[in-house]
């Protein structure tokens, strides 16, 4: 496991005997009691290896089984390590999530050994979801993204030399927008982003800012799909 910068172990693990109860329950059980339908697009754009950030839309708190269900080990033989609000990792709730790749953020005033431990996770070769525009919408249209995973991408690339981190856009859409028993779900999987193609520009900041659109417009073009 991955150490903070003060030396004491980071918070964020994937239990494997709990991984491997969890995740076949939801995608045996629990998602095809609810859905009617989860169709998924494009899993062949999944990277089987190396540092990946899945940057999916956020339209409902079922975004957190969807996504290992469309991307997770039994597709992509990869546990996902979920960048989540500090409100969702209390209680019993914080205790599964953060055994199965959970970590915290503060949305209002992001800490610096989050962002750190974001950059290890990388640097180790894991695979991330972070939901870029931040909160969770259900008006089906990508909303403004927050620049942090654009800045956490740009810094991973840059600490190791070939690190090859890859961003893979990520549409999920309900019908209907807001999820009831027996709605759809698509998922729509787009070809990865490489952030080291983003290292080039004048400062971190253009980087960033580049990144960050060319991201927007995928995701806009996948919610059209």
């Amino acid at each position: 496991m991955p150490i903070s910068p003060k030396g004491k172990f980071t918070i964020s693990h994937v239990s494997p005997w709990l991984a491997s109860l969890a995740y076949p329950l939801g995608r045996a059980l629990i998602l095809p009691s609810y859905f009617r339908k989860i169709e998924v697009i494009g899993q062949e754009n999944l990277p089987r290896t190396g540092p990946v950030i899945l940057a999916p839309t956020h339209r409902s708190r079922w975004d957190a089984l969807i996504m290992p269900y469309a991307t997770g080990r039994c597709v992509s033989g990869r546990d996902l390590r979920f960048m989540v609000t500090e409100d969702e990792i209390k209680g019993l709730q914080g205790w599964f999530i953060r055994r199965l790749g959970g970590f915290a953020v503060n949305p209002r005033q992001p800490g610096l050994a989050t962002f750190r431990h974001g950059v290890e996770l990388l640097r180790h070769g894991e695979m991330m979801v972070i939901f870029p525009e931040g909160n969770i919408f259900q008006d089906d249209q990508v909303h403004c993204l927050k620049p942090g995973l654009a800045r956490l991408a740009l810094q991973a690339e840059a600490s190791q030399p070939n690190l090859n981190v890859q961003i893979v856009p990520i549409s999920i859409h309900y019908t209907p927008l807001v999820p009831r028993w027996r709605c759809r779900a698509r998922v729509n999987i787009g070809s990865p982003l490489a952030v080291a193609n983003y290292c080039q520009g004048s400062s971190a900041k253009q980087n960033a800012k580049h990144l960050i659109t060319d991201l927007t417009t995928a995701l806009t073009d996948l919610d059209q799909r």
